[in-house]
């Protein structure tokens, strides 16, 4: 027989742990709705950021930073995705510009961007320069800008897995799973590389091997260089590798554009379980690395092109 003491004893607690789970739960809930409703991004809707800082990384490469709506706020981008900016001009025309941030999205209050500007009278093709990235050079702390998102056909899941759109709009998923990931990169298109990587790197159960084969035209204009070094000197999954175009006597990599050559010798062969990303300029995607891929015998559904 247990006694009526020991009896309460048991009651009360049975109903602390029923009291602790329910306010546990009850927690989770909370927690949970407080943090969906401080996410900035919200599909098919448009939201202004205010400039808060800007700092120049190189002759024609600026990073800046951007306040969210609050300092609880994160961006809300789903890693591999992309954000828009836009404005209109003086004619009245919509000027629009994708992007990738270079912060995490777990960054709360702010969103950094990485441009390279497009000045006016640099390139005979161009002599007009880029809109959106002159725009951003113009303008001024406290100004704001127009930004949308999430954007993008691609969502890196972890653990090599992604998460392919062919279409925008598509209700179907192309699921692949990779155990390598290789990533060609020219100019600002390391920023979607660093996005995936950075992701990647937070888990310590990832176990996918990542390789960075990134072209510039100088050894000044690699961005974020510290970076991926660092990344490669921390984990023996991320190799790095770069090519210019105009190297120095001293320059110890690669010279000229991406040769299938490279590809071969610094990121992985064609096969099931590999991914190939690509983001760059695209006469350097369709004249040089996508010929090079195909006659290394990677498929379509080998790489994808952000």
């Amino acid at each position: 027989m247990v006694d009526e003491s020991t009896r309460n004893a048991i009651i009360l607690v049975v109903l602390t742990i029923v009291v602790s789970k329910v306010l546990e739960v009850l927690y989770r809930r909370y927690t949970l709705n407080v943090g969906s409703s401080f996410i900035t991004l919200q599909p098919d809707k448009t939201v202004m950021l205010k400039l808060v800082e800007k700092e120049s990384l190189s002759h024609d490469t600026r990073r800046f930073r951007f306040a969210l709506p609050t300092e609880k706020h994160v961006l809300g981008l789903p890693v591999g995705q992309h954000i828009s900016l836009r404005y209109t001009d003086e004619e009245g025309k919509l000027v629009m510009r994708s992007y990738t941030p270079v912060s995490s999205d777990d960054a709360v209050g702010y969103v950094d961007l990485v441009v390279k500007i497009y000045f006016k009278d640099v390139h005979p093709k161009f002599p007009e320069g880029g809109k959106m990235s002159q725009y951003l050079e113009a303008m001024k702390i406290g100004d704001s800008i127009e930004v949308s998102g999430p954007k993008g056909k691609l969502t890196y899941k972890g653990l090599g897995v992604c998460h392919i759109k062919h279409r925008i709009k598509d209700t179907t998923i192309d699921v692949r799973k990779a155990k390598t990931i290789g990533m060609i990169a020219g100019g600002t298109g390391i920023t979607p590389m660093l996005q995936v990587i950075r992701y990647a790197l937070k888990n310590p159960k990832e176990t996918t091997q990542f390789s960075i084969l990134f072209a510039n035209q100088t050894e000044q204009d690699i961005l974020c260089r510290e970076e991926l070094e660092q990344m490669a000197k921390d984990y023996p999954n991320v190799k790095v590798w770069y090519t210019v175009d105009r190297p120095t006597e001293s320059w110890k990599y690669s010279s000229g554009f991406v040769t299938k050559e490279m590809i071969q010798e610094h990121l992985f062969p064609a096969g099931d379980d590999v991914q190939i990303f690509l983001c760059g300029p695209p006469p350097m995607l369709k004249f040089a690395v996508l010929p090079a891929l195909e006659d290394l015998g990677f498929t379509p559904d080998m790489h994808f092109s952000f």
